[in-house]
């Protein structure tokens, strides 16, 4: 079960008290809206943060505090949850039942983000600039490999043509020209303003309880001069469709992304019909598209959809020959329409709700996984629990399936394919 405390306003700490496990983990999320200005900041904060504080002033002072604590870690956390960016820090440590008697660590772990968090080094009142220049150089680089996974690459252009003048089309860690642009001060005004401003989401999973977690972040929370800003609520995509796109590379597979539309997001009474329907229609091996496209007809190397829950966006994604284009686009389209007409046996319904059930049991069987599911369904607006999740996962029949399958429009696509610009 998961308990909630609102320990200042805008400051709210979710705890899941679990025994299972040997370790714990914490994450500290600082939300922002999604902006064109301030995704790439947001994104090389946290490893800036990381890389010295006044106590630990360097990577090998950080990794030698992080042994005493039993090997802990601490780890930048971004992410892009529907119209919100989040940035932080996912802390993993050992439960203090584990500990050498008489020895705690959660208490200095907490201690240890604290000193990350507040006291971080500076240099002329600024962030280094070697920490600045590095982790600028590493978030380049990051930014600049979805380039060589030609998948992704092809979906981050359909999602960004998809959604001009949606903030759900801005790439999660920037662009490499804004991260290029950061200047230390730059960097220092913004890290204060996220501090004083963000709403802070913090959730815990381990064997203290919630009231113990909270007593032990208080001395943290107690220092931060807070004015904090209103977000506004998450919004569905409603975007005007922008026909069919191509790009040429120099590539030998093509990749063809294809962009949907839905009304129903994960603040619906339909989001477990939608959930299986897409699952129906192309996430996994049982799906439609998998063993009818790609299995049957040959037509693809790879195909699978995704439901992007939080904003009503369903995108499908194929590997194909060039040559194959224009019949995997008919194929896709007539295995929706089957999937709107009704026509789903029951066996392709059953194994479609067991991969769902089997993916959300997956989400409990680990700190790492339970921190996942649950502090992203909190930011995205997701208000059912693990458990009433998986209950109307269950009850969900091809009645409800078909309803949801209706309301995924075509939107728009992107193909890239070889030859010469």
């Amino acid at each position: 079960m998961i308990e909630q405390r609102t320990l200042l306003p805008s400051v709210t700490l979710r705890a899941c008290r679990d025994t299972r496990f040997k370790q714990g983990c914490l994450s500290f999320q600082l939300l922002r809206p999604m902006d064109r200005e301030q995704s790439a900041k947001n994104a090389l904060l946290p490893a800036v943060l990381l890389r010295g504080t006044e106590k630990s002033p360097d990577l090998r002072a950080i990794t030698a505090r992080l042994d005493t604590l039993y090997g802990a870690t601490v780890s930048p956390l971004v992410r892009r949850v529907g119209d919100y960016q989040t940035t932080g820090f996912y802390c993993g440590f050992i439960d203090d039942r584990f500990a050498l008697p008489g020895d705690r660590v959660l208490g200095p772990m907490l201690e240890f983000l604290e000193e990350i968090l507040l006291n971080p080094l500076l240099e002329n009142g600024v962030f280094p600039k070697a920490f600045v220049s590095g982790e600028k150089k590493n978030l380049i680089s990051a930014i600049e490999s979805d380039r060589n996974d030609k998948r992704i690459y092809a979906m981050g252009k359909l999602l960004k043509t998809m959604c001009q003048g949606d903030s759900f089309g801005l790439p999660r860690l920037g662009e490499p020209e804004q991260v290029a642009a950061i200047t230390e001060a730059g960097l220092y005004d913004h890290y204060r303003r996220l501090l004083r401003e963000g709403p802070i989401e913090i959730f815990y999973v381990g064997s203290a309880s919630i009231d113990a977690v909270a007593e032990l972040l208080r001395p943290m929370l107690a220092r931060l001069d807070r004015a904090p800003a209103v977000l506004p609520p998450q919004t569905p995509f409603r975007g005007r469709a922008r026909g069919d796109k191509v790009e040429i590379m120099d590539v030998s597979q093509g990749k063809l992304c294809l962009g949907y539309t839905t009304p129903i997001t994960n603040r619906d009474p339909e989001f477990a019909a939608m959930q299986v329907a897409n699952t129906v229609f192309g996430a996994g091996m049982t799906s439609k598209l998998f063993q009818n496209v790609r299995e049957k007809l040959s037509l693809c190397y790879s195909v699978g959809s995704a439901y992007y829950s939080t904003k009503g966006i369903v995108t499908v994604s194929a590997g194909i020959d060039f040559d194959k284009e224009a019949r995997t686009r008919e194929e896709i389209a007539h295995q929706l329409g089957l999937c709107q007409a009704g026509q789903i046996t029951q066996e392709e319904l059953t194994a479609a709700k067991e991969a769902l059930l089997s993916s959300l049991r997956a989400a409990a069987d680990s700190p790492g996984a339970l921190e996942g599911y649950y502090a992203t369904a909190a930011v995205s607006g997701l208000e059912l629990t693990h458990e009433a999740y998986m209950e109307a996962v269950k009850a969900v029949d091809l009645e409800a399936v078909t309803a949801a399958a209706r309301t995924i429009t075509p939107h728009t696509s992107f193909f890239l394919r070889g030859g010469s610009q």
